[in-house]
């Protein structure tokens, strides 16, 4: 089959799924590998399961017309969704990127978006070359919005990820010292981010939205359309805003030329957030939404996922940015924490991933930070381990944990961050 024919089965379906143990009924499962698993070994079991279609590419394992046997199903995937894509030129997609604050920008935009018009965006992490093709297969053919987030991890990926994406507009939230260790250096982050422009520009899209407050975006951008906004000040900015107060959620306002004031209290904790809230404001703004409605969806948004999160236990404070970390979102987060005003203040940091040869440099930093904050401090991980500190040092989560059923910690506020990998979410439950 050619992918069109693919395709009128995927219209005959709707659905598609990728895992065996989730196969709703009428579905299409597309049977992927791995470096531990080859999918074409679940196929019948997803059939029996309520799949209706499997597509695989090993034809030992096609033994009726209810598979589709194709030279590599991940490919086939990616073509699927881009041609699914293609099928809506009526529906706005706009891709986003960055080394921080995708998730929680695209949730923002997501919130204000939808008051005026159908929305479809990214669930949870799902922003790589596996996740991007299922959620644009999740796009109804609505007129409304594409909401499609894209992360990277080595050069290249941001471009691939454009050309399935097909974006009519573009974001990039900022650029950082992330995934050193794949990019090579900062400037490797700035090329791969880059790509999203790249794209824009040579496929004569729209254009994009650019924080004017970001020296760095400002210069990538070079003279392409936008949309500008930023902090007060910005120049050539369209919208700017400003943080209010932080203690600890942000409150924050925003204007207009000739426009007054408008103040929102948000559930975000950081004030680094006003960079995310502003990105959501300018898109609201760009598409004609009404300044009440887009105050109240951003007053309405609840962080979840570990992401710029606070809860309060009964016994502790948290401030829960636990889903990742690096040197550019670290040192955003120990800034903020240091401004929350609490009597007792504790940190719980842990390792940095995949920062390569700049791993000791850049935790050594965070240390120092820390030191200067006056909190007590546990460091977590062997990256932190290496470090010149005087700070309690834990092995990994599990230390953690013990110490915590031995000495529960109590009255204090506490500011938990690390990389995913190390698990630091497991804490709260315990906090």
């Amino acid at each position: 089959m050619n992918i069109e024919q693919i395709y009128e089965v995927f219209r005959r379906h709707g659905v598609v799924t990728t895992d065996s143990r989730r196969t709703p009924r009428g579905s299409m499962f597309f049977a992927l590998k791995g470096e531990t698993f080859d999918g074409n070994q679940y196929a019948e079991k997803a059939l029996e399961s309520g799949c209706s279609v499997a597509v695989v590419d090993d034809a030992r394992v096609a033994k009726d017309d209810r598979y589709i046997l194709v030279g590599n199903v991940l490919e086939t995937l990616q073509q699927l969704a881009h041609y699914h894509r293609e099928q809506m030129p009526d529906k706005m997609i706009l891709q986003i990127t960055g080394t921080n604050g995708k998730t929680t920008t695209k949730e923002l935009v997501a919130a204000v978006l939808q008051t005026i018009a159908p929305v479809q965006w990214t669930q949870g992490n799902l922003n790589n070359h596996i996740g991007v093709p299922l959620t644009l297969l999740t796009l109804q053919d609505d007129g409304g919005f594409g909401i499609i987030e894209t992360g990277a991890n080595h050069p290249g990926e941001i471009a691939f990820l454009a050309r399935i994406v097909d974006p009519d507009m573009g974001l990039i939230t900022n650029v950082g010292r992330a995934h050193l260790e794949g990019f090579g250096s900062f400037e490797g982050v700035k090329r791969t981010k880059g790509e999203l422009y790249d794209y824009i520009r040579r496929e004569n899209r729209i254009g994009i939205f650019l924080n004017a407050s970001d020296e760095n975006l400002v210069e990538m951008a070079a003279d392409m359309p936008a949309v500008r906004y930023g902090l007060t000040g910005a120049p050539g900015a369209e919208v700017w805003g400003e943080v209010v107060e932080c203690n600890p959620f942000v409150k924050f306002r925003y204007r207009q030329e000739h426009i007054g004031w408008q103040v929102v209290q948000t559930h975000l904790i950081g004030a680094y957030n006003i960079h995310n809230l502003m990105t959501a404001v300018a898109v609201g703004v760009q598409f004609g939404v009404p300044f009440s409605l887009i105050n109240q969806a951003l007053a309405d948004y609840q962080p979840t996922n570990n992401r710029s999160e606070f809860r309060d236990t009964g016994r502790n404070r948290l401030v829960i940015d636990a889903y990742n970390a690096n040197p550019t979102s670290m040192a955003a987060a120990l800034d903020n924490f240091r401004r929350i005003q609490a009597e007792r203040k504790m940190m719980i940091l842990g390792d940095m991933r995949e920062l390569g040869a700049d791993s000791a440099k850049e935790h050594q930093h965070v240390v120092d930070i820390a030191r200067e904050s006056g909190a007590e401090v546990w460091l977590v991980g062997d990256n932190f381990a290496h470090t010149q500190t005087d700070f309690r040092l834990f092995a990994d989560v599990e230390a953690v944990k013990e110490e915590l059923k031995q000495h529960p910690l109590q009255g204090l506020t506490i500011l938990i961050k690390g990389s995913n990998g190390t698990k630091l979410f497991q804490l709260p439950e315990l906090l």
